[in-house]
């Protein structure tokens, strides 16, 4: 068996001592014992844990070992593995509402949909593709979580920059040498920095004008030279009454610092390869493979958004009102077109060039861009609903405390106690409201990139020849039957 229990794996990262730098210290000791990351960690925990449980869904027999291996690492074969994929995905997602965007079948997802395209990388050097074959196998056999880094420091965003500053800022290749190539410099926004066992790094835009920058590789988190710098935690209470979200789901954004880092050679997928680094993304399956994932959990976040807009609107007794039945209703709308552009990807699946049974992308594209708009909506719904109660929210200890009697006369709702009310707009307030959730709101509004650069990608690549051929055949026989023809 190679999947994992929650405890090995937060044993397996506490033994790590990554470097991790919060609020100006270093983590020490256990990082699952740290105020700021042990409940996230124990949630992801969980997970590794309802793998266990739920065997039949959310594992999978290797045909090569016959071992049991985590389904999210499942290469898709057919339509029947892509539903596989989407109904374990989801079985995830439940335990944390969908807020955990950078749950372990994300990851998996992208190690899986490049190993699968790895012959790209051989055009360059062969054993850099074998390199990213074993990192796949290994990946599987060990149950390994990865966090990612795609993006450089945000110095200049002018679409003409080069970085040119005689400090290096963006991570790039300074050498080579006999032991592997040396990274210096920095990336953004590996989501979970820390809390996994390996950090896999891949190209970003600027590798396509500078060779420096055209590199791949994955490496343990606590490799010499490399160090996590996390945002502020916005666990700011350990009770889940109080932050019933941030205290368990707020997975941390990271800077990650390579201060001379050495990526021994059999980490290496890409090195100073620009060719390599556009078609990676480009020619393989990464992009509707992991909007596939996406969109699953998507869906079972926006049914957790209705279901706490609807129990808001029962509990404040505003049912009868038309406006809310619209509001209740743009969510409705929402769930259903995420569910149905999901179904039609499958259904709409084809066998790509490395024998990967790819979702159609165009649903999915759209799903994607259509959710940066939905989702700071439905943000805004809770409230529209939940209005100045979003603010009259006590806090757990005010419940045991000489106001208990107050609280429970003036705070009651239609149907629930005053307590039962609380805890629901509180968990409303930290979907829509808190600082978790105003990172949840920016996080899905870009999680794919700029919206305007995905409406400009989807205008671009989206087969419009078949409108334009329904229209030339309608000009041509509206022509054909006019009066001014037959005159």
């Amino acid at each position: 068996m190679t999947v994992i229990s929650g405890k090995e794996y937060l044993n397996r990262i506490n033994r790590m001592n990554t470097e991790v730098w919060i609020e100006g210290k270093q983590v020490e000791g256990n990082i699952s014992d740290h105020p700021s990351f042990t409940g996230v960690m124990k949630s992801q925990s969980k997970l590794y844990d309802l793998q266990l449980e739920k065997m039949d869904v959310m594992t999978y027999a290797s045909s090569k070992t016959g071992e049991v291996i985590g389904l999210s690492f499942l290469e898709p074969k057919t339509k029947e593995d892509l539903e596989r994929r989407r109904l374990m995905i989801q079985e995830w997602a439940k335990t944390s509402a969908g807020m955990l965007g950078r749950s372990p079948d994300y990851m998996n997802t992208a190690v899986m949909a490049f190993a699968a395209a790895a012959d790209i990388f051989a055009g360059e050097n062969k054993t850099f593709a074998n390199n990213l074959l074993n990192l796949y196998e290994k990946a599987k056999d060990n149950d390994l979580s990865f966090t990612h880094t795609f993006i450089n420091p945000q110095v200049n965003r002018s679409s003409l920059y080069l970085e040119k500053s005689s400090e290096i800022i963006s991570a790039q290749t300074i050498q080579k040498n006999n032991d592997g190539i040396v990274v210096k410099g920095a990336r953004l926004l590996a989501t979970q920095g820390g809390m996994t066992d390996e950090i896999l790094v891949f190209p970003t835009f600027s590798s396509s004008f500078d060779k420096d920058f055209a590199y791949a590789f994955s490496i343990p988190s606590n490799t010499p030279g490399l160090k996590f710098i996390c945002r502020e935690s916005f666990r700011y209470k350990e009770s889940a009454f109080d932050h019933p979200l941030g205290s368990q789901f707020d997975e941390i954004d990271t800077i990650v610092v390579f201060d001379n880092v050495t990526v021994p050679w059999d980490r290496v997928f890409c090195y100073q390869n620009p060719d390599a680094s556009y078609k990676i993304f480009v020619e393989s399956s990464f992009y509707p493979l992991i909007a596939h994932q996406i969109t699953s959990r998507r869906i079972v976040k926006t049914e957790f958004i209705l279901g706490v807009a609807q129990m808001l609107v029962n509990t404040i007794n505003v049912g009868e009102f038309q406006h809310i039945h619209e509001k209740i209703t743009e969510v409705i709308l929402g769930l259903e077109t995420l569910k149905a552009l999901l179904s039609t990807s499958e259904v709409n699946a084809k066998l790509d060039k490395w024998g990967t049974m790819v979702p159609d992308f165009n649903p999915l594209s759209t799903a994607i861009l259509i959710y940066t708009r939905l989702y700071p909506r439905f943000c805004e719904i809770l409230q529209q609903i939940g209005a100045s109660g979003l603010v009259s929210i006590p806090s757990e200890v005010d419940f045991s405390s000489e106001i208990k009697n107050d609280l429970e006369i003036y705070l009651q709702g239609t149907n629930v106690n005053a307590k039962e009310r609380v805890r629901l707009i509180r968990l409303a307030w930290d979907i829509s409201m808190s600082a978790f959730g105003s990172r949840q709101s920016l996080y899905e509004r870009f999680f794919f990139g700029d919206p305007i650069k995905m409406a400009s990608n989807i205008y671009h690549s989206y087969d419009k020849n078949q409108g334009i051929s329904l229209v030339n055949t309608f000009l041509k026989n509206s022509n054909g039957n006019s009066s001014i023809d037959k005159t």
